[in-house]
């Protein structure tokens, strides 16, 4: 187990007499008895000592005193510090295999954040308060001796814990000056917990929320996908609002507020309300694309609002809202296969309503859509944000039920070698005649290859020439 790895190094650091404890959102999370993602150690030990005594240390980032250990994957969790210390010394090879790596970063104050993020300088230092000092919020500024189990908290982390208050530690306006993410990372940790951010804390990111320009859109990214998936987003992107912070980083999602949408359909009320229900709802754990999906669907809705005498209308907000939505994936930086299947979900999210009338062929390319369950999903997710009916979701999963999977995904019949080998000249046309064959195959109507091929000559008849029609 990781934990014990991080153990067994905390005992190698004091076997050579320097000061380590478990830091950070570990020991917050064992406290609240959930289990870690990850585990940091803190020591007075220098980054040089630190690679003398670990000699497979990596640096991730030594200037600021930080360097990640990586877990040998014969370490068991049984390994004492002893064990530990033999096996590095000896440089032993099989700790090539990583199973995992906790990170030690040595006691240090910091001087100055031009950039917004990092420190212009570090000191390092023998003290573990000093070091508490400059970190973000109390419940994240715990150390704990893993030897003893005793806590060292000298910002009163324990009793924020209890309360359920997320505080910054020292001047929060300070703190968020330092590292403008902190401010998004104190709306997460409060949506995650179910925690409430103290007044003075709250008061400083609403002061300073255009700051967060300053920070990275890919860490930005990062923190808005850790609150869609971490399964509160509604609470998430609540108080992203509250403070300031969501028309700075997502000024889409707000222009939602305030856009009322037909009753009959939406219940519920505007589209941001929409929005939020339908975040609330989304599964535990869930892939960052259906969480992003989710927040776009209706990113449209806004720009294509329209009081018509019968009803509110929004036409073409699913292709405004790719469009929004690519813009948006754009500027965070989300990768091809996340920004395809983002805007996939936001293009085919309307579909399912014309699903009882399609035919044979056009359904089933339509279930042929990559991961087309989180399609699925998101309809389902849609209508329970909603008017609540579900019997375009009950037919779509009945329909895909009683056709044989490999009906659905044949083998085509018809290629273009088949084509060209029957006398037809390659061209612009193929598209067109395979398309036509595929669809007669998905619909039943053509059993074999020979049939198809004379369904290609009925419909496309050749020329007494053979030359492929103009």
């Amino acid at each position: 187990m990781l934990k014990d790895f991080a153990t067994a190094i905390t005992g190698t650091l004091r076997e050579h007499g320097h000061q380590a404890y478990l830091v950070g959102g570990c020991v917050r999370d064992l406290l609240l008895g959930r289990e870690p993602a990850d585990y940091d150690v803190t020591t007075d030990a220098t980054p040089d000592e630190v690679m003398r005594l670990f000699p497979e240390t990596y640096a991730v980032g030594a200037q600021f005193g930080v360097v990640r250990v990586p877990e040998p994957a014969s370490v068991s969790s049984a390994v004492t510090a002893s064990d530990l210390n033999h096996r590095v010394q000896r440089g032993n090879q099989t700790a090539a295999t990583k199973a995992g790596s906790v990170e030690i970063a040595t006691f240090r104050s910091d001087i100055g954040y031009s950039d917004g993020r990092h420190p212009d300088q570090v000191h390092f230092s023998k003290s573990p308060q000093e070091d508490v000092e400059r970190r973000d919020f109390t419940i994240n500024g715990l150390l704990l001796d893993p030897l003893t189990n005793q806590v060292l908290d000298y910002v009163g982390g324990q009793k924020d814990l209890q309360a359920k208050i997320i505080r910054s530690i020292g001047q929060p306006e300070l703190r968020f000056a330092e590292d403008k993410l902190r401010m998004l990372r104190a709306v997460r940790f409060a949506a995650r917990f179910g925690h409430t951010i103290e007044s003075g804390t709250f008061a400083a990111i609403q002061k300073l929320a255009a700051g967060i320009h300053q920070v990275s859109r890919e860490r930005v990214r990062d923190e808005l996908t850790k609150m869609l998936t971490e399964g509160r987003a509604r609470e998430a992107f609540l108080l992203l609002d509250q403070t300031g912070l969501l028309r700075e980083v997502l000024p889409q999602i707000s222009a939602m507020k305030g856009v009322q949408q037909p009753p009959q359909f939406h219940p519920e009320g505007d589209v941001f309300v929409h929005t939020l229900l339908l975040l609330q709802k989304l599964p535990h754990p869930c892939s960052p694309a259906l969480a992003w999906g989710a927040l776009l669907h209706d990113v449209g809705k806004p720009a294509t609002f329209r009081a018509a005498p019968d009803r509110i209308r929004f036409d073409g907000h699913v292709a405004v809202g790719v469009k929004m939505a690519e813009e948006i994936c754009r500027r965070l930086r989300f990768s091809t296969d996340d920004t395809e299947q983002i805007l996939a979900l936001i293009d085919n999210h309307m579909r399912f309503a014309h699903v009882p009338q399609m035919k044979e062929s056009t359904f089933k390319r339509f279930v042929r859509l990559l991961r087309f369950e989180e399609h699925l999903e998101l309809h389902r997710l849609d209508c329970e944000a909603s008017h609540g009916d579900l019997a375009s979701y009950q037919f779509t999963r009945q329909r895909i039920a009683s056709i044989p999977p490999e009906s659905i995904h044949p083998a085509p019949l018809v290629r273009g070698d088949d084509l060209i080998a029957a006398g037809y000249e390659p061209g612009p046309r193929f598209k067109e005649i395979l398309s036509l064959v595929e669809d007669a195959q998905l619909e039943g109507r053509l059993p074999s290859k020979e049939s198809a091929m004379e369904y290609v000559r009925q419909k496309f008849p050749l020329p007494a020439d053979k030359s492929f029609p103009n």
